[in-house]
């Protein structure tokens, strides 16, 4: 090849990549119709435990699919950081809860309103993480910081898959 000719590269994602994106999308979709499920059980705080299981869970199955080492201390603190900056949200979540203490409208409002956040967080989660193991990253270099505004932008986008998941239109 001369000098004068251009070398044009052109990245086109294997079969393999297009195959961990379509099971990781499915995945996240699945658990966030979990998440979802969960957010409805009667029990106050009980369900929040819950709903971080099923995260852990998620990720777990992720990093599975993706072939990166998964580490539960730094999972647990990555959601911590990622709940914890949607701010009002994080502190929502128990006050929703606990409200299902209540005889029949506190459970009916708690249980579909946190079941709602729930299957949100949950699916901006596993979309941050398919994000972030596309590009090779890991538990170890995950950076909640960098992602926080991504975050909560995909929150909006799981609220309406989480209300489709309950049978409930979105607004």
């Amino acid at each position: 090849m001369s000098t004068t000719e251009a070398t044009i590269i052109v990245d086109i994602p294997s079969q393999a990549t297009t195959d961990n994106l379509q099971a990781a999308e499915a995945l996240v979709r699945k658990n966030v119709y979990i998440a979802a499920g969960v957010g409805v059980l009667p029990i106050p705080l009980l369900d929040l435990a819950a709903v971080t299981g099923v995260q852990m869970n998620m990720l777990y199955q992720l990093s599975k699919l993706y072939k990166v080492q998964f580490s539960k201390e730094a999972t647990k603190s990555i959601i911590a950081a990622l709940v914890g900056c949607t701010g009002t949200v994080f502190l929502a979540r128990p006050a929703w809860s606990l409200l299902k203490s209540l005889p029949i409208v506190g459970s009916t409002v708690g249980g579909l309103t946190l079941s709602i956040l729930s299957g949100a967080s949950t699916y901006a989660l596993g979309k941050v993480f398919i994000q972030h193991f596309e590009s090779g990253g890991t538990f170890l270099t995950f950076d909640p910081k960098a992602v926080r505004a991504h975050y909560n932008k995909l929150q909006e986008e799981g609220r309406k898959i989480a209300e489709e998941a309950l049978g409930k239109k979105s607004e």
